[in-house]
């Protein structure tokens, strides 16, 4: 059954009637859907339905709610990651890629090594590209949560904010080259200390060529941890994908 993001589902009751967003109209319409035939609509922030086709024009199609769906897609930790933005399309791949694995939210970052830097109407419209990408994303791999993608940020301004502070976050990892834990060792500590539901990850990696010195002292001075993924260097689209994909398999096994 095709899947479509809708937004917000207000006074989200069986037989609720609503407008698709103009993305989701025209999709029905190229799949040729006629009146009578079922779709699946899911706001991104886990509410998921079967709706009926209703009125089609040209420009629009009205469903109609029949009954939820349960959706349990989700990570049992919710897991940001925070990223030196990649050059080129990549940043476009670990969106993708990150949301698929189960990210909870994604915060692109600009460090002293970063190539691609944005800022103003231009960081704007790149947020507004890759938080689609998110959506499309979702709607294939079956999750009824869209991943959030803050707005694009210098490292130490972010790092130094209250956003990246342990009162947000139960975890701070920072992918490190240098002396680490392993991010096996990590994980089990933790998991050995208390329940995880619910529970705030967040890595941060740097672009390529990586976090300065300076970068990661901060880092860990402000009470990160260095989490190492093994003895090979991993490219910066790589690196924060690898830690999304040993967490998924912990803790859905």
């Amino acid at each position: 059954m095709p899947r479509f993001f809708v937004g917000a589902l207000p006074s989200a009751l069986p037989d609720h009637e609503l407008q698709l967003p103009d993305g989701a109209a025209r999709h029905v319409q190229v799949l040729r859907m006629q009146p009578g035939q079922c779709i699946q609509i899911f706001d991104g922030a886990g509410h998921e339905w079967v709706a009926e086709i209703g009125e089609m024009g040209r420009k629009h199609v009205a469903v109609r709610l029949q009954s939820p769906v349960p959706n349990h897609r989700e990570l049992p930790v919710r897991i940001t990651l925070a990223v030196g933005m990649p050059a080129n399309d990549r940043m476009d791949a670990v969106i993708e890629k990150a949301t698929e694995l189960g990210a909870h939210a994604i915060q692109p970052l600009m460090s002293q090594r970063s190539v691609l830097r944005l800022e103003g109407d231009r960081a704007a419209k790149k947020v507004a590209h890759w938080q689609g990408v998110a959506v499309a994303a979702s709607e294939q791999c079956g999750r009824a949560v869209v991943p959030v993608v803050h707005p694009v940020q210098s490292l130490n301004t972010w790092l130094h904010s209250e956003a990246a502070s342990s009162a947000q976050f139960e975890h701070r990892a920072v992918l490190s080259l240098r002396e680490a834990r392993s991010i096996r060792s990590v994980l089990q500590a933790a998991t050995a200390t208390a329940s995880q539901q619910g529970v705030r990850w967040v890595f941060l990696n740097g672009p390529e060529g990586g976090l300065n010195e300076e970068e990661e002292t901060s880092a860990l001075k402000a009470g990160w941890q260095a989490v190492t993924l093994g003895a090979r260097t991993l490219r910066a689209d790589t690196a924060p994908l690898a830690a999304l994909s040993v967490m998924a398999a912990h803790y859905e096994g």
